[in-house]
């Protein structure tokens, strides 16, 4: 009864705050949209976000990262509620402004400090403390969604060490993901949904076609982990205030808006999700995708990287559908979740959700899609503080040359 009671707190309290975040999301893009001249703050918006986290972020500055760290007991820090509200904010302001950024790395954080709180309501032990973190990161995920299923089994998996899974949280993540999507829907809010289409007859040729644009989606993974690590620390070294660096950053991307000559590369990329599953896009667009968000996040700013993920996976699926002859709503749908899948090293939560916004259909296209960019990204992931380890170790230690696995790859937990 406790548990249960915790866990429909902490869904209530999660889903409430995911439908708040969604709510004001959709107003300021709306407001960016209908104000082009906002783009120019970007630069002074970045460097007011980076400024609060500074003065007042502590450990909440980690993000992501303080939440892995508390599920691997390698931290005595507690999870600071004020974490919730500084991520709320700064995502807002970062899609005010224009910057490309998503929204689950928010949502996340948001459920993580919430159900911290929760726990120490209840004065729970560490071992149910790290078990109430992992319900409010997967109820967040879920709700932000509308994929309850996926977020319970990203909440595990994404902490999964070797062969050691927390199973006995399997069903308190379970609960308060539903928990907290169905409260999200009860306050009004809604989500995007994509058709897969019609799904073609299982062929030899069509296997081969969706297993070489997968090992090029964890390729677009590894690209993108890499690059946005890449510029993080590069931005770290040159500008080592943050508000300078996020700056500069937003200056970046004003250039890169009007290098480029669209501003469709800002923002969530809704749109451009909804586009790759109509029609087959221009080859270069989920390069563009790429840049912007890796230069938005290596900046400094808020959001997440999942939305970006979804839409870079679906532009290049859309586009290899082209050069292949296959399904362009098919080959989109399989790259929406494959790119993520390699990402963050999530491939169950990736395929799960997969099923939950496309149905059963083509559910073997989507597994062999998550699996095979899943090991084809390497050592390598968006969270910083994730341990690689298990089953990908050993794949990439049979398939990579002694001396390449034994170079110092990121992660080098695993």
């Amino acid at each position: 009864m406790k548990w249960l009671l915790l866990c429909l707190l902490t869904g209530g309290m999660v889903g409430s705050a995911s439908s708040l975040f969604l709510y004001g999301l959709d107003h300021v893009t709306d407001a960016r949209l209908s104000h082009p001249w906002l783009l120019w703050l970007l630069p002074a918006g970045g460097a007011l976000i980076s400024w609060l986290y500074l003065k007042y972020g502590g450990a909440a500055a980690k993000g992501n990262n303080l939440l892995l760290e508390q599920s691997y007991e390698e931290s005595e820090v507690r999870v600071p509620l004020r974490m919730g509200p500084l991520v709320l904010l700064g995502t807002w302001m970062t899609h005010l402004f224009g910057g490309s950024a998503g929204r689950e790395g928010t949502a996340v954080q948001i459920g993580g400090s919430l159900a911290d709180q929760a726990g120490r309501w209840f004065k729970l032990s560490s071992q149910q403390r790290r078990v109430i973190l992992l319900c409010g990161i997967s109820s967040g995920f879920g709700s932000v969604f509308g994929t309850p299923l996926a977020g319970a089994v990203f909440g595990i998996e994404l902490i999964v060490r070797g062969r050691r899974w927390r199973y006995s949280a399997l069903v308190p993540c379970l609960i308060t993901s539903i928990v907290a999507d169905q409260v999200t829907r009860a306050w009004g809010t809604a989500h995007a949904h994509y058709s897969i289409g019609i799904v073609p007859s299982l062929s030899v040729a069509l296997l081969a076609k969706v297993i070489g644009a997968s090992v090029l989606f964890g390729l677009a993974a590894l690209v993108f982990s890499e690059l946005t690590h890449f510029l993080k620390a590069w931005f770290a070294r040159f500008l080592p205030y943050a508000p300078a660096k996020s700056f500069v950053g937003g200056i970046t991307v004003i250039a890169l808006v009007y290098l480029v000559g669209t501003r469709d590369y800002i923002g969530l990329g809704l749109p451009l999700i909804t586009q790759s599953f109509h029609e087959a896009v221009s080859p270069i667009a989920f390069a563009w995708k790429t840049l912007f968000t890796s230069v938005t996040l290596g900046a400094g700013f808020q959001g997440g990287e999942v939305t970006p993920l979804f839409a870079i996976g679906s532009l290049l699926g859309s586009a290899l559908a082209g050069f292949m002859h296959v399904s362009v709503p098919l080959l989109a749908a399989i790259g929406l979740i494959s790119v993520f899948s390699g990402a963050a090293n999530t491939p169950l939560a990736c395929f799960v959700m997969g099923l939950e916004l496309f149905g059963t259909e083509g559910a073997l296209y989507l597994f062999i899609g998550c699996m095979v960019a899943w090991i084809c990204s390497l050592h390598t992931g968006i969270y910083a503080s994730q341990r690689i380890g298990g089953i990908k170790s050993r794949l990439l230690h049979m398939a990579i040359p002694q001396t390449i696995g034994n170079a110092k790859l990121r992660n080098p937990k695993g």
